[in-house]
């Protein structure tokens, strides 16, 4: 990152060869050395020389690499880290153009809100690529669309280019539909008159005037994909899934987490938030039953069908089908219109459905396994960087279709404007620890602005209004709280579990009768199963009942129990 401006090594050499010279005996009589020292160091001085170094750690820290890691060798780091070594050097030059193509790719939403903030305080000149509309709206004041090898200029940031698109687009209609006018008019004068020896001469004229009629190219204002449909969730128990106590390390020595309770229920919509390297894949692959527990308990929820796309979801599909294949093959009761709509949503339009997998990019097959998923008919959904190779209008689609899903979420997505529109609950990953906080994205940034504690945590301990409390005196505080709702907590659970079983036996009869009735087979007690199907029926609606009490109250008491954790 220093070596961002190889010009002041070649400065700081000259100096230091001059200060060296001028320690000699009888050095420079005439004084020229010593000016010349003078104009050097003036030159340094101005071009930042000085505070190089401290500039170069405070970009370095604000895209998320520890200090410990400042001196390790570049080639040791990988890919996205590499890219974003690169990007520092190139904010470290403070250039008076900056150039950058999609710089939040391999960045956490805390990197994103520094590289935002640092961003909007550079007084260069910015030339933006990006799919990340919350920078793009933070910092561009002139928007570039290139569609249809042509390039338009609208003043402002991306919502206000998007408004002007519309009003664009309905001007050009406009146009068009004027021209269109015209033209018929013309065409009814000709047709009528050219024949005519008194008209003759104005019906060529008119013609002529249709030669020079030319249509207005409304096509070349943007069209935003179809939308993404997704299936109905099937009805799953009030907990989805449940960890306790838990703990997990790759290597047996580092833990990634150590001992946290963590709930998701139904109807959540959870997004992980954290510095990379803090745990919130290997949340998700813990939670989709990837990995296993190095300690404590994970508890799945009744009738929960999962639906997990990492980034490397991709490997499980058949190279040899084609794109269309692919989806048809997983959704077999969708028509050939709703799962073309949905490759639509992913950008794979007209013939590019014909595609074999095998021919696909890297994005494309992402974008297919995306999809594809998406067809299933899942109610707790673990999603990945789902947004990862989508445009914005893709992002934009699967915002709305994830809004009116029905189902249970959690997600890890670097986009904040994304993770902004969808999630509904935050859960804050920091050193060994997770918080839960009951609101979307800016309700989590309001409240860590209030607690005062930074976006970039240096050490294990929890966003805190009380910053004074040291971890052993918190950890007894947090276990008293969690005693004093311990018992209640214990027995509602013993009652959703107790109506989950009662609720699935049930229904699992309720099945038997009807499989029963509709056999045929010789000797079936018709009257017998018609006396107990509503006995079964009324065990199954009391049961159901007991359960959404039982799982009502239980939230409502974890909901209290975690408030007051969080205040502390």
């Amino acid at each position: 990152a220093e070596n961002a401006l190889p010009e002041l090594h070649l400065l700081q050499a000259e100096i230091e060869k001059l200060e060296t010279a001028l320690q000699e005996p009888n050095a420079d009589p005439t004084g020229k050395l010593l000016t010349r020292l003078g104009t050097l160091q003036s030159d340094f001085e101005h071009k930042g020389g000085y505070e190089l170094k401290n500039r170069a750690e405070t970009i370095l820290s604000g895209l998320g690499f520890a200090k410990k890691t400042f001196t390790e060798p570049f080639r040791n780091l990988s890919g996205g880290w590499k890219i974003r070594a690169e990007l520092a050097r190139n904010l470290v030059a403070k250039p008076d153009i900056l150039l950058l193509d999609e710089p939040t790719n391999y960045l956490d939403t805390s990197s994103v809100e520094w590289l935002r903030d640092f961003l909007q305080h550079y007084a260069g000149t910015l030339l933006l690529i990006s799919h990340d509309r919350y920078l793009l709206n933070s910092l561009t004041d002139v928007t570039l669309e290139l569609l249809g090898a042509h390039v338009t200029r609208y003043p402002g940031n991306y919502d206000k280019y998007i408004q002007l698109r519309e009003m664009r687009h309905e001007q050009l209609q406009a146009q068009q539909k004027n021209i269109d006018h015209k033209r018929e008019q013309l065409e009814r004068f000709v047709e009528r008159f050219r024949y005519k020896a008194g008209k003759a001469t104005q019906a060529q004229s008119k013609l002529k005037m249709l030669d020079r009629l030319e249509d207005v190219d409304v096509q070349q204002v943007f069209r935003k994909p179809p939308k993404i449909v997704l299936p109905k969730a099937p009805r799953a128990g009030q907990e989805i899934v449940r960890l306790e106590d838990a703990s997990f390390s790759y290597d047996g020595v580092h833990r990634i987490f150590d001992h946290i309770d963590l709930r998701i229920e139904r109807g959540d919509k959870a997004a992980f938030i954290g510095l990379n390297g803090m745990g919130k894949t290997t949340l998700l692959r813990i939670l989709a039953g990837k990995l296993e527990l190095t300690e404590g308990k994970i508890f799945r929820g009744y009738n929960v069908e999962m639906g997990y796309q990492s980034q490397d979801y991709n490997e499980t599909m058949d190279a040899s089908k084609t794109v269309f294949e692919t989806v048809r093959a997983c959704s077999a009761e969708r028509s050939e219109g709703e799962l073309r709509n949905m490759l639509g949503g992913f950008g794979f339009h007209g013939e590019e459905i014909d595609k074999t997998v095998q021919v696909l990019s890297g994005g494309e097959k992402l974008r297919l396994a995306l999809a594809r998923l998406l067809l299933r008919a899942n109610n707790f959904l673990l999603l990945d960087e789902p947004t990862t190779h989508l445009d914005i209008a893709a992002r934009e689609a699967l915002e709305e279709a994830l809004q009116k899903y029905d189902g249970t979420l959690c997600l890890v997505s670097h986009d904040i404007t994304f993770v902004r529109n969808v999630a509904t609950t935050i859960f804050y990953l920091t050193p060994g620890k997770i918080t839960r906080y009951y609101g979307n994205y800016d309700y989590f940034r309001q409240k860590l602005a209030e607690s005062n504690a930074p976006a970039e945590p240096s050490s294990p301990v929890s966003a805190s209004k009380n910053r004074s409390i040291n971890p052993k005196e918190r950890r007894k505080e947090e276990n008293l709280i969690r005693q004093q709702f311990a018992e209640e907590i214990r027995k509602l659970k013993e009652q959703v579990e107790r109506a989950e079983k009662e609720v699935a036996s049930a229904d699992k009869e309720l099945g038997e009768i009807f499989l029963k009735l509709s056999s045929n087979e010789p000797g079936t007690d018709y009257e017998g199963l018609n006396k107990r199907l509503p006995v079964v029926q009324r065990k199954l609606d009391n049961a159901t009942e007991q359960w959404e009490n039982s799982s009502r109250k239980l939230e409502k008491v974890l909901q209290e129990r975690d408030k007051k954790l969080n205040q502390m």
